[in-house]
């Protein structure tokens, strides 16, 4: 049985943000019943923040009449994150967009958990500073729900992700305490709590304020764009270049099929018979940027890269990032529907992981498209399909299932920057023993004894104490909803 939140509760909940912020009707949950993944939940209230103060009150309202919480950003989570269960009480912190301060000193800012990723580059970029950390999604997707994931992007490699660049957050707790952590200090004293909070998924309260650290802009940044004649061959191009000691700012893959579905939308002029394009970024010094130009482009034609193009000037780059960053809406001209994973796997193991999927594309009649960040191994492979059939969904799960056992056999993670959300909850203890997953659920009660906290995510049923209710190596069935 769902939620039940009464019309008095309705009724507090607008005493808190006003009427027009309170959302109730059918049409307008059904909206906040879904993120950015395959799957749909049930959301009983959706109450829009503008404020820490009313985040804070509403959070105490829902812990007064034990109403389940999940916090929301702008709702591009790809794991189901951000997906209300049960009839839950959406909190969003979309309207909370504002940079609050900017030290160009230290650097750093403190800003809204609903503040946009690539709007917060834009506003320091007068200051020749950037947020590092990029999704391919940073159009859309906001810093708060950055931090909920644990975010990556293409320029990670060598910056890091989202974890590295947070200084500190002020949180609202699960019974409507605000706690600040951490910030620009670099070694604040106590216990370093923001690894808990960073890619918690909202587990453990709501954020409504972030420290970010921002990086000073490279003198030199050079992109190159190299097409090869064999996945393999391009495969070992990226481990050869690690191995080699050259840290790219980025190093991204497609194979053909994806290179051809995003050139047909993008227009960039991307190699179409190319079996797979390998986008290098390098920044640094000029005469650093040189000295690793010429290390990529030497073992990249040993590998047996066709062509070697670098882009002539900062247009071209753009054009160049345009095509990688729109490749997922490129695939709505494949199918209307795509399944997304996000599993990392050693690069020593990247070429014979692209076999296994290629495989495992062809075993189940279905179109798998790569795109992924190849200098770290999280891999990307984009499912297409049309959800109208039934029997066209079922093999996808199954595709889905096998992508993610293969990856953990060769000593994988579950995930590289999506998070866990209720997609791959039931994976977990492919990862993860009982005593880890006991763990986790501990420190989990820690923060929200309650269980009320954005429930059934990350954690599959019967993690503390070990219980779980299915064996440690078995692989659990599909999660959608």
């Amino acid at each position: 049985m769902g939620t039940v939140i009464t019309p008095s509760a309705v009724d507090q909940f607008r005493a808190i943000v006003g009427s027009d912020r309170v959302l109730s009707e059918p049409l307008e949950r059904l909206v906040y019943a879904k993120d950015g993944s395959m799957n749909q939940g049930e959301c009983g209230l959706a109450v829009l923040c503008e404020t820490t103060a009313e985040v804070a009150a509403c959070v105490r309202l829902a812990a007064e009449r034990g109403l389940p919480i999940v916090p929301r950003g702008s709702g591009t989570s790809l794991a189901g994150s951000a997906i209300p269960l049960d009839g839950s009480v959406v909190i969003s912190v979309a309207r909370m967009g504002r940079v609050l301060s900017v030290d160009p000193d230290t650097p750093s800012a403190w800003v809204e958990p609903g503040v946009l990723n690539l709007d917060l580059t834009a506003a320091v970029a007068h200051l020749g500073l950037h947020y590092a950390p990029d999704p391919s999604s940073q159009a859309a997707c906001s810093i708060g729900g950055n931090v909920g994931t644990n975010a990556g992007g293409p320029h990670c490699l060598a910056s890091g992700v989202t974890a590295q660049h947070i200084l500190g957050v002020e949180i609202v707790l699960p019974d409507g305490e605000v706690l600040e952590i951490g910030g620009p200090a670099p070694d604040p004293p106590g216990y370093d709590l923001r690894g808990f909070i960073v890619g918690g998924e909202g587990t453990l309260g709501i954020v409504t304020k972030v420290c970010v650290r921002l990086t000073r802009n490279p003198p030199v940044v050079r992109t190159l764009l190299i097409d090869f004649t064999a996945l393999t061959a391009a495969g070992a191009a990226v481990r050869d270049i690690i191995a080699k000691g050259v840290i790219p700012a980025a190093m991204e893959m497609m194979d053909r099929t994806m290179t051809r579905a995003v050139e047909a939308f993008v227009h960039a002029g991307l190699p179409v018979d190319a079996a797979a394009v390998l986008l290098v970024e390098l920044d640094g010094t000029a005469a650093q940027v040189a000295a690793d130009t010429a290390v990529v482009e030497r073992i990249c034609r040993e590998s047996g890269a066709s062509h070697i193009r670098v882009a002539a000037d900062e247009a071209e780059r753009a054009l160049f990032w345009k095509a990688r960053k729109n490749a997922f809406g490129a695939c709505a001209r494949i199918a209307p529907n795509y399944y997304l994973h996000d599993c990392v796997v050693p690069r020593t193991r990247l070429v014979e992981v692209l076999a296994a999927i290629e495989e495992i594309a062809a075993r189940n009649d279905l179109v798998i498209m790569n795109v992924f960040h190849a200098g770290d191994g999280n891999l990307h492979p984009l499912i297409s399909f049309d959800r109208r059939d039934d029997a066209q969904v079922t093999r996808v799960l199954q595709a889905g299932r096998e992508i993610i056992e293969v990856c953990m056999r060769v000593g994988g993670t579950l995930s590289g920057e999506h998070g866990i959300g209720m997609e791959k909850r039931d994976f977990m203890p492919l990862q993860f023993s009982p005593a880890d997953l006991d763990a986790q659920a501990r420190s989990r009660e820690a923060f929200d004894p309650e269980g009320r906290m954005n429930p059934r995510k990350v954690l599959p049923a019967g993690s503390k104490c070990g219980d779980l209710s299915f064996p440690h190596d078995a692989l659990p069935e599909g999660t959608w909803i």
